[in-house]
């Protein structure tokens, strides 16, 4: 089996999606199928220093790289042109048994999916949370003629749209597409313990080794709530505590986060790190004692589920959709979006850090057992194979 994933781009910087497809088809390559990426050299306001227009190995798996257009407008970058991606298609998309576009309202994917109609061509589309109601009114406007004129049929003529969650798949169905649908979530690599991350973040922080440590990880964007969680903050300052925000996004709200720590008083127990990976994600992680995502919507949140791997607590919003698993398997405080009731759920996870372990504790079982690569590879092979047999996907187990 030999299957094509497109997705607009694979830099860290963007995110979730970009990480969860490269490790997805490592994982579908270590099962036998023969997968590759194609994507543009993207890299936010930046460009990946890659080769081009040839098949490389890239984190451990095959990439095809093309060239983004770069002009000056930044709506335009974002939408991530590439001439020569759509050339490359056209030619040799029929090389390949299937294929995953992963995101819309982006050119790469839009392409991929009309010529993958014109040559006959079945394909799965993994939407990325970018369906979701909050998604949908960031721009409403311009997403709304879009996804009429163009993506409403490439959707349409899909063999499935592929969902990380129950939560988003309820979303999405508001809008009436044909195309049937399987909720499959991300996976997880199982994370190598450091067993002195606790003490080597109190060093980094220059903290003492009984500081408690709450940590926000993930991209820095007003989706995220972060004006919730930071003023929530503000209400705890009678409370030990050191915040760790790891993250970056665009320069402008980078700075209005730093005016609104100031504000809020707690500029000076904030570390900020910009964005972090490799070891010095694991070592945030692994030596936190919180972990907090208060956001707007998440369709499904890679870091949630990396933070529970490891053994922390964590604070989630009803917006973020793992929050049903936290709920129901009491792995930390599912909190409405709103100041107080986020810094009452933080003060009661500080307050009984033998309770806050013992979920921690839980959270690692359960995701290590439920949420691994392998068990979500085999799962996706299943649709793969289900769509070219030429089966209904509701058939699925």
């Amino acid at each position: 089996m030999k299957v094509l994933h497109v997705i607009p781009s694979i830099a860290q910087v963007r995110g979730g999606p970009s990480r969860s497809t490269i490790e997805m088809v490592g994982a579908l390559r270590s099962h036998g199928v023969d997968a590759e990426i194609a994507t543009t050299n993207d890299n936010g306001s930046d460009l990946l220093d890659v080769p081009l227009r040839q098949c490389i190995e890239y984190e451990k798996v095959p990439i095809w790289f093309f060239p983004r257009f770069s002009p000056s407008i930044k709506s335009l970058r974002e939408f991530a042109f590439s001439s020569q991606l759509t050339t490359w298609l056209w030619l040799h998309i029929a090389d390949y048994n299937l294929l995953h576009v992963h995101a819309i309202f982006s050119y790469p994917s839009t392409a991929a999916m009309a010529i993958a109609r014109l040559r006959h061509l079945h394909y799965v589309v993994g939407v990325h949370g970018l369906l979701c109601n909050w998604s949908l009114q960031q721009g409403a406007g311009k997403k709304q003629i879009y996804l009429t004129l163009v993506e409403r049929a490439n959707l349409n003529h899909g063999k499935a749209l592929h969902f990380t969650s129950q939560q988003e798949q309820q979303e999405v169905s508001k809008l009436g597409l044909e195309s049937p649908s399987f909720i499959l979530p991300h996976g997880l690599s199982r994370p190598v313990l450091i067993p002195d991350a606790r003490h080597q973040l109190r060093q980094l922080l220059k903290a003492p080794q009984d500081e408690p440590v709450i940590l926000f990880m993930s991209r820095l964007h007003p989706k995220k709530g972060l004006d919730y969680l930071i003023t929530a903050l503000e209400k705890l300052a009678h409370q030990r505590f050191t915040f760790v925000l790891a993250g970056s996004g665009s320069p402008e709200y980078e700075a209005e986060i730093d005016n609104l720590l100031v504000s809020a008083g707690i500029r000076d127990r904030t570390y900020l790190s910009g964005f972090v990976a490799d070891e010095m994600k694991d070592i945030f992680l692994q030596g936190a004692d919180i972990f907090a995502l208060t956001s707007h919507s998440e369709n499904f949140g890679v870091a949630v589920l990396e933070a529970l791997a490891v053994g922390l607590p964590v604070l989630v919003t009803p917006g973020v959709a793992l929050a049903s698993v936290v709920e129901e398997y009491q792995l930390g405080s599912v909190v409405e979006l709103d100041v107080a009731a986020i810094a009452s759920g933080l003060q009661r996870l500080l307050n009984n850090p033998q309770e806050s372990k013992k979920m921690g504790d839980r959270g690692r079982e359960l995701i290590l057992e439920e949420y691994t690569w392998d068990r979500i590879a085999t799962r996706m092979i299943q649709v793969y194979e289900t769509i070219l047999d030429g089966q209904p996907i509701q058939d699925l187990p």
